[in-house]
């Protein structure tokens, strides 16, 4: 007992270090792809540092559940291959235990991280990617960086437009040139030899301060011929623009608080239900607005049925319509069929909306479970093989754990566009790449009790040379 308790110590001490290491190099992998995907929403903005800061550590949170399967998987090949690599598992087995035995210490600590993944994605990640989407949406909305450049024409302040011809030191200006074009009548203008650019401390307001100059301006009412024109001089001029719109504002997180993503488990299952409620109310709703566009629908059945047959024969419904009220009648029943469409097409619009957010909405709950499971899914699959590669480091081991992780990836995102898509219900399209790579790992994990050398370089070069002697002997065979 003691012996299988040191055991248990030994795997458990090769598999954390491994394991922190891998699990913040592959969260690190996914930050960046995410600002990859949205770099174009921060050039330019001058984003300030705590900010940005502030926004990696959100999505640094919101990817920690999609980071712990690769971390478990690129771990559990590296530790069980390094035990391979120095003859570790030969005397494990060799002491008459089994793989899954030695293997019992890190399940156990995989189906803990994927409880840590099912908490952080039911509690911490909704709070997280409510504050994140916020923050993106005002990075998004936010004007870009003040920045006014030599012989360009500046039109993103408010109601000018500032031509500098020439800069020195980003302060000490030349040959300026400002539009007024906030004004009703002719724009007003401002020109000047030189000057100095500055901003406040605060960064809310440029100052301009402006030598040798004139400033022209037309005064009076507009759309009348009796306006004023004046031309003034001036050696010394200030001119105050207001920045406050080139600042960050925080919008309340409250404006998000029901997306989906930013929903617990409870909450996703509570608004599913309403989302069915309602829908079930929209299908009576329409069967009572469409009825009461179509007037037949009022008439009882029965009616028709004691009506006397026609005792002539007609082949179209014109037969029964004078050729005087043609004309009305058709203009009467193009408008009436228009409306019914427009509001058949409305409903229409409204209860695909519904079923479209009820899927979105069993597609995040399902989400909630599949990736905290995949942690145990891609153990079963790195443990196995690294007993069999029986290599350890980020050779080999990193190859293949990258290849098993972009099947999982691939397919778990192909499985929730399929839902969304409502190709798939949302049950086979979330645990679409469990189903594929369970069996994986079953079979990998049989293998490896098996001593199998399927990963084995030196086994498919003995059969090919096993193969090719077996074809010699044959020919030399039917050669005597």
């Amino acid at each position: 007992m003691t012996v299988i308790k040191k055991l248990d110590k030994l795997i458990i001490k090769a598999f954390i270090g491994p394991f922190l290491a891998t699990f913040f190099i592959a969260l690190f992998i996914l930050v960046i792809q995410f600002f990859w995907l949205y770099i174009d929403e921060f050039v330019g903005k001058g984003i300030d540092a705590f900010t940005l800061f502030q926004f990696i550590a959100y999505v640094s949170t919101t990817l920690v559940p999609l980071a712990l399967p690769l971390g478990i998987l690129l771990s559990s090949i590296m530790t069980f291959g390094n035990l391979g690599e120095s003859f570790e598992l030969v005397a494990i087995k060799s002491a008459g235990i089994p793989l899954i035995r030695f293997m019992r210490p890190v399940l156990i600590i995989s189906a803990f991280l994927g409880l840590v993944a099912f908490a952080f994605a039911n509690y911490v990640i909704p709070v997280a990617e409510l504050k994140m989407r916020t923050l993106l949406y005002d990075i998004r909305v936010a004007k870009p960086a003040f920045d006014i450049k030599e012989g360009v024409f500046y039109k993103k302040l408010d109601g000018y437009t500032i031509k500098i011809g020439r800069k020195e030191n980003d302060s000490i200006i030349y040959n300026i040139v400002i539009y007024e074009s906030s004004y009703s009548l002719q724009d007003n203008m401002i020109l000047a030899d030189k000057g100095t650019m500055t901003i406040s401390p605060d960064q809310r307001y440029l100052n301009f301060h402006l030598k040798n100059g004139w400033r022209y301006q037309e005064k009076g009412n507009p759309g009348t011929i009796e306006t004023d024109y004046y031309r003034l001089g001036f050696k010394e001029y200030k001119k105050v623009f207001d920045l406050s719109s080139f600042k960050l504002t925080k919008t309340a997180d409250s404006t998000f608080k029901n997306y989906y993503k930013m929903l617990s488990l409870n909450q996703l299952t509570t608004v599913v239900d309403s989302l069915k409620k309602l829908s079930a109310a929209s299908a009576n709703k329409t069967e009572r607005e469409i009825s009461s566009l179509i007037p037949y629908k009022s008439i009882p059945d029965s009616i028709w049925k004691k009506s006397k047959p026609l005792q002539t024969k007609v082949k179209t419904i014109e037969a029964f319509i004078p050729d005087s009220l043609k004309q009305n009648v058709f203009s009467a029943l193009t408008s009436k069929m228009a409306g019914l469409k427009n509001q058949v097409d409305f409903l229409t619009y409204d209860y695909l909306e519904q079923q479209r957010q009820i899927r979105l909405h069993k597609t995040e709950r399902h989400r909630k479970f599949t990736l905290s499971f995949a942690c145990i899914v891609l153990f079963l699959i790195g443990a196995p093989l690294g007993s069999i590669i029986r290599k350890g480091g980020l050779g080999l081991p990193l190859v293949i754990s990258v290849l098993f992780f972009i099947v999982f990836h691939i397919t778990n995102t192909s499985g929730e566009k399929l839902v969304k898509e409502d190709v798939l219900l949302p049950f086979a399209g979330m645990w679409l790449s469990t189903m594929i790579l369970v069996p994986f790992g079953v079979f990998l994990t049989w293998k490896a009790m098996q001593d199998s050398t399927i990963f084995n370089a030196e086994f498919y070069y003995r059969t090919l040379r096993k193969v090719k002697l077996n074809r010699l002997l044959k020919e030399k065979t039917k050669m005597s």
